[in-house]
């Protein structure tokens, strides 16, 4: 379904209540899943939450993820470690086309029984359950952080915990350390010394704890988009949202004070103004939070300043190649953007060019990022169904602070 956005103000004053974090969430269901005296409030009502919570709860011999990246790196450690459970994961086309191998090498090398079905290195996988008795592995780290995290996650039920040694530079750090803070919530040891680290055995296993999920910091930065692009003095309100936050997208709240937004932290909320004009020019590293350039890339060309993003490796790998589509689509409203293996680019870029169709090449995060240019002009966002996949109510929430949407 396509939706045409018109051009429009948002309401100065708003508020919103965002649903809970999706990777605080879909890390916490795993750890319930090992230790199930956790309570979980505030949990995600993303599809890829939902997709994990029925894998987690299915008796099928095969599962189907779906588009989930993060429930595939996630099962395949857990499944890997139940004892005589025998299951084939599977996925979307595009989820069969996305790597695995360092994930699938790295739970092989502690004594795992993986076997690919199709092309070596993806999925589907057959999953042998069984007791993994060896506890030190290496992997490379410069991939995805979510292979760590996976490891991570298991690592405390292990019969010897396990260490974990990262080869080349870390990527998504911020997410790394999440992972280990939510450990760190239900009592797991570990220690973080270089690039080592150690999981110990969970012996109090039988702990009971409820953990609160922050709201989604990654949905937040559609609204710092909005307020970006709007008049000085519009501001809005997230629920709930706090200062010590474990996301590493929350350096949103740092980020955008160069595009003139300021945040202000209240008890269990947050206060995004827009206060003054934009810099001319925005450079970013994004290593340590790659899922923010979408929103900042098209920021900087509704606010028409020069753009230069590093960091994106990972972003060959998602859900598309966001690089490419980003090219694609910005080359559409009438700029021409430079791009590599890890950065992207433009310089003075155009006015936008009115009802362009945006397509979304199945990646929630195109359809969000590019939203925020209807406070700017007409605008088509082409299968607005794939918003479901992280943030289900994002159009409703649009328009509850004066976006006007129709179908088409």
């Amino acid at each position: 379904m396509s939706l045409f956005l018109k051009k429009s103000n948002i309401v100065i004053s708003s508020s919103l209540f965002i649903s809970g974090s999706k990777s605080e969430s879909n890390r916490l269901l795993i750890l319930k899943a090992l230790y199930p005296n956790i309570d979980i409030v505030n949990i995600s009502s993303s599809d890829d939450t939902n997709v994990l919570i029925e894998a987690l709860n299915s008796n099928s011999a095969t599962i189907d993820i779906h588009h989930a990246g993060t429930a595939m790196r996630f099962l395949t450690a857990f499944f890997s470690t139940l004892k005589s459970k025998n299951v084939i994961l599977t996925g979307s086309e595009r989820m069969q086309n996305r790597p695995i191998e360092i994930l699938v090498n790295a739970l092989r090398s502690i004594g795992a029984d993986i076997e690919y079905l199709k092309e070596i290195g993806y999925a589907p996988i057959k999953i042998k359950g069984k007791e993994l008795n060896l506890s030190k592995v290496s992997l490379d780290s410069n991939v995805s952080s979510q292979y760590v995290s996976a490891l991570f996650l298991i690592g405390s039920s292990l019969k010897n915990g396990l260490e974990i040694n990262l080869k080349g530079k870390i990527t998504s750090k911020s997410y790394l350390l999440m992972t280990l803070s939510l450990l760190n919530k239900i009592d797991i040891k570990y220690t973080f010394n270089g690039n080592v680290i150690k999981i110990d055995r969970f012996k109090n296993s039988n702990i009971k704890k409820i953990i609160h999920v922050e709201s989604d910091w990654s949905s937040a930065s559609y609204y710092y988009s909005f307020i970006a692009l709007s008049p000085i003095n519009t501001e809005i309100t997230l629920n709930s949202f706090k200062c010590d936050s474990l996301q590493g997208d929350s350096i949103l709240s740092k980020l955008f004070i160069d595009f003139g937004v300021e945040t202000t932290f209240n008890d269990n909320s947050i206060t995004v103004k827009k206060v003054n004009n934009s810099q001319s020019s925005m450079n970013f590293d994004l290593i340590s939070s790659p899922d923010l350039a979408q929103t900042i890339a098209v920021t900087c060309l509704g606010l028409r300043v020069d753009c230069r993003l590093t960091g994106l490796h990972t972003l060959l790998i998602k859900e598309t190649n966001r690089l490419v589509a980003l090219k694609n689509e910005i080359k559409k409203l009438g700029t021409q953007v430079e791009i590599t293996e890890d950065s992207l680019s433009f310089t003075n870029p155009e006015k936008l060019i009115s009802n362009v169709e945006i397509e979304t090449y199945e990646d929630h995060r195109m359809a969000m990022s590019f939203a925020p240019l209807s406070i700017l002009t007409n605008i088509t966002i082409k299968d607005s169904d794939v918003v479901s996949k992280s943030y289900p109510n994002f159009w409703n929430d649009i328009m509850k602070i004066g976006v006007k949407i129709n179908k088409s």
